[in-house]
């Protein structure tokens, strides 16, 4: 199953068998709202907290993916999830709903292809037969512990990002009908010095990179091999620093074959500065947008690239450098002969 150093082989091919992905009012006016299950009209989800509302995001995502499937929770044997928030309280609580076995997870904004990597590898090796995966965040909720309330209206500057309020998940089996997940790379922590916390996306490029260079290495493919490389949240500025690595690195990677979901989400009128970011970016992107094309025969093999910005609000406070990573995941049609 281990190819090289860092990227998983999976002989037995785990299944996609169904997604689930909820939204809030700003993703509801986005660039993609066709391939949301769920648009909530407000913030507060009928709730009296932000955090409160930002469990439901997760909730409902998962829900839906059974539904789809039809299967119930009791029939799932882990559930391996995560979000931004202090010590990922919105998934614990969706957990305890979910009465189902589960591994937190934080990766930040690559927790989502973190949590397909690993849900993957599980059913690959036989030690589950449904494993529900995912990750949400809530731009309210985020924005508070990252930066400040929004209430306050602060200005941030041209290379800020937008939380994107939303909850993906994907539902994984042994066997089925759907896009196949074929193999995984590992990211490691890069970090290149900066600390400045509204310019993630120039942070995480090196490590979205890192990750791409020992996939397409490790796995033996070159760049045309997938339709698409998709990143998760690199937005305007991180993406147009990856596109020069490329070229300083000698990978042949397009223009238009790099793209990412931070840009996909929302519509360029749309007030994102850089563009989007939060763990839901590339879970709601992926689980719902790419494999919704994956499904009528846009695309069939795609790289799933989730980038994470790993500071905490503490760090931030004592001006200390971000530590990124980014982790890949192969979702291929019909997956490898």
């Amino acid at each position: 199953m281990l190819a090289g150093h860092r990227t998983w082989i999976f002989e037995n091919q785990p299944v996609i068998v169904s997604t689930g992905t909820v939204g809030g009012p700003f993703e509801a006016n986005g660039n993609i709202p066709n391939d949301f299950d769920l648009l909530h009209s407000n913030m507060w989800i009928g709730q009296d907290s932000f955090e409160k509302a930002h469990k439901l995001l997760m909730e409902e995502a998962s829900q839906r993916a059974m539904e789809k499937a039809g299967i119930q929770k009791e029939q799932v044997q882990f559930f391996l999830a995560g979000d931004l928030i202090n010590q990922i309280t919105p998934t614990s609580f969706t957990a305890k709903t979910l009465g189902t076995p589960y591994f937190g997870l934080f990766g930040a904004c690559s927790t989502s292809m973190e949590g397909l990597a690993l849900g993957a590898f599980i059913v690959n090796a036989g030690g589950a037969k449904y494993i529900l995966t995912g990750a949400s965040s809530h731009n309210a909720a985020v924005e508070k512990q990252f930066r400040y309330p929004t209430e306050y209206g602060g200005q941030k500057p041209p290379t800020a990002q937008w939380t994107v309020t939303g909850g993906g998940a994907a539902l994984l089996t042994d066997k089925g009908e759907g896009p196949k997940v074929t193999s995984a790379t590992i990211g490691k922590v890069v970090d290149m010095g900066l600390s400045d916390p509204f310019n993630m996306g120039g942070a995480m490029a090196p490590a979205a990179v890192d990750t791409i260079e020992a996939h397409l290495k490790e796995r033996n493919v070159d760049p045309s091999y997938y339709d698409l490389i998709i990143t998760g949240d690199l937005a305007h500025i991180g993406r147009e620093i990856a596109l020069d690595l490329f070229k300083k690195h000698q990978i042949t990677i397009t223009e238009k074959q790099f793209v990412d979901c931070g840009l996909t989400i929302y519509k360029e009128d749309q007030p994102v500065q850089a563009g989007a970011s939060g763990a839901a970016c590339s879970a709601v992107v992926t689980y719902g947008h790419f494999l919704n094309r994956m499904k009528k025969g846009e695309i069939n093999r795609i790289l799933v690239v989730a980038t994470g910005a790993l500071l905490s609000p503490l760090s931030s406070q004592q001006n200390q450098s971000i530590p990124c990573i980014a982790h890949a995941v192969s979702i291929e049609n019909g997956g490898v002969s």
